[in-house]
């Protein structure tokens, strides 16, 4: 616990990820002061035409209520 899913846009490279993932895990680890070793993170590519349907509409617009963070879109 924590487990983090992110979804974006497929372009972003390998380093791009790991750097991504350094950066969020260590932010759990300094903020909900957790250990390294009980976080896992997942990236999801999700193709910019089915964003709206696959992302937006199941998972983002029912939970707004949810989100610390909305989009802008």
């Amino acid at each position: 616990m924590p487990h983090v899913v992110i979804k974006m846009y497929p372009g972003t490279t390998v380093e791009q990820k790991k750097e991504l993932t350094k950066q969020v895990t260590d932010s759990l680890v300094s903020i909900v002061n957790k250990p390294e070793s009980a976080i896992s993170i997942a990236i999801e590519e999700v193709a910019e035409t089915e964003w709206m349907d696959k992302v937006y509409d199941s998972e983002i617009r029912p939970n707004l209520e949810k989100l610390y963070k909305k989009p802008g879109y």
